[in-house]
């Protein structure tokens, strides 16, 4: 007596619509069984790809062939048995050995003769010949879109997939909040768990109602996708969809990403460490930071100065950095420059305005044509490997090196026109407020006071000597500047 196993099988992400599902293959083998007298022992379905080896319920069906609990297969197509050469080849040697007497199918003519054996080959032949074939239309399908710039998988936060052009577009409600999320990291004032946190509450999360994976959030920083690059499969394309994160609020993003991430170091950089001394005993002043945690995920970080107390008993205690910083901004705002200087001062500033801007037009230029001499080997390189002289693996790895240079160029170009003249409308201000910190850097690296002054001086003699003795003025807190 023939035993049937009935094995229905549709797979997840199989894209067929011909194919039927598992409900309506059971009740098209269940008329066929009973039209042709069959004999079901059992029905064994599975939701599995059959591309690859390694279903464990088909794997169950051969198992059973071989321990004679049955000796014949019912199933809708022979695609629905293998689309790869080693189960099909499985099934082909059961009917050789003798063990699997027969295969019945409702949409494909099969008897175990040499003939019928041959024409089922062939039926698994197309079978992956259909799935190879598929895979790299997909493949092809996906360069295609990268080259015209178009993200082929899944849109990223604060993006949607368009069905209708089939490209990326900026989802309007959902870019204000990945944009927000970018803002409060970079500002230090919140985690990660608190950036998934942030995003459940405005709507952005996964399956389930449950928050964006703390590493999803990770990804999601460091994805150089919303500074319009594209990286698939290791390869890098320049994305046509619209930005709206600058690469000034990415940047500052990653410092901060690898502010958290890097091994924490001892020691920290405090502002006034070092510029103050205690009023009262004349001892050092030290700084300590505390960081308070919210239950939120959120945390606030607040910093306190103190007399070290080594010199001698103190009774000074300590005073926060938010109270400290006025009564210094007033002793530095005290400092001015000599009204005899401030034609001088402003001439040198001219002088260095028009030098900068010459500068920053030659080093755009320059950088210019290297971008444009980056492009030129991007595109042979491009040539070399449609004429197949160059290796795909190699061609990968040279286009991202040049890919890479290239953004390197761009971006140092970007901050030659932001940052060429940037420092001149502080030093403007310093004649009327006295920023002395900040100008005084800015005249060093100038050249000094030398620069602009008729005689050869120090930049000391730009600031009034009777308001630098100023500086011992007693600090509020019991310090005085040093």
């Amino acid at each position: 007596m023939i035993k049937y196993i009935a094995y229905c099988r549709k797979s997840t992400d199989e894209k067929d619509k011909q194919v039927l599902s598992i409900e309506a293959q059971i009740a098209e083998l269940k008329e066929f069984a009973k039209r042709d007298n069959l004999f079901i022992t059992e029905f064994i379905t599975e939701a599995k790809t059959a591309k690859v080896p390694g279903r464990e319920q088909f794997a169950e069906v051969l198992k059973k062939i071989e321990k004679g609990m049955a000796n014949a297969i019912l199933s809708w197509h022979p695609d629905r048995l293998a689309r790869n050469s080693i189960d099909g080849g499985k099934i082909i040697y059961l009917l050789d050995t003798g063990k699997l007497l027969d295969l019945k199918f409702p949409s494909f003519w099969f008897e175990s003769t040499p003939q019928g054996k041959f024409m089922l080959s062939i039926a698994f032949g197309q079978s992956k010949y259909y799935v190879d074939n598929l895979s790299e239309n997909v493949k092809r399908g996906n360069r295609q879109k990268l080259r015209n710039g178009v993200w082929p998988s899944k849109a990223p936060y604060g993006y949607m997939n368009n069905p209708k052009t089939r490209g990326i577009d900026v989802d309007d409600e959902k870019s204000k909040i990945v944009k927000k999320s970018f803002q409060l990291f970079a500002d230090g004032s919140i985690s990660f768990t608190g950036i998934s946190q942030f995003m459940l509450k405005f709507g952005i999360k996964r399956e389930g109602e449950k928050p964006v994976k703390v590493g999803q959030v990770k990804n999601m920083f460091s994805n150089r996708f919303y500074l319009g690059i594209l990286k698939y499969a290791g390869e890098y394309y320049q994305g046509s969809h619209k930005t709206f994160i600058s690469k000034k609020l990415f940047d500052e993003v990653q410092k901060q990403v690898e502010k958290i991430e890097r091994p924490r170091q001892n020691g920290h950089n405090f502002a006034f460490a070092g510029l103050a001394t205690c009023g009262e005993c004349g001892a050092a002043i030290t700084a300590e930071q505390h960081v308070k945690k919210y239950k939120n995920g959120t945390g606030q970080t607040f910093i306190y100065y103190r007399c070290t107390k080594k010199l001698k008993t103190c009774t000074q205690k300590y005073v926060s950095e938010s109270e400290l910083e006025p009564q210094i901004r007033k002793i530095v705002s005290d400092c001015g420059l000599y009204v005899e200087w401030e034609p001088y001062f402003e001439k040198w500033i001219s002088e260095a305005e028009q030098k900068d801007k010459l500068t920053a037009e030659v080093e755009e230029k320059q950088i210019g044509g290297q971008i444009q001499e980056t492009e030129i080997k991007l595109n042979r390189l491009l040539d070399g490997y449609l004429d197949q002289v160059i290796e795909p693996e190699i061609y990968k790895q040279k286009k991202n090196e040049l890919f890479d240079e290239k953004l390197k160029l761009e971006e140092k170009k970007s901050q030659i026109s932001k940052n060429g003249t940037v420092w001149l409308e502080p030093m403007r201000e310093f004649g009327l407020s006295a920023n002395l910190n900040f100008a005084f850097a800015a005249l060093s690296a100038e050249g000094g006071a030398a620069s602009a002054a008729p005689t050869d001086s120090s930049i000391s003699f730009l600031v009034t000597r009777e308001r630098i003795e100023r500086s011992t003025f007693p600090l509020e807190a019991g310090c005085s500047i040093r």
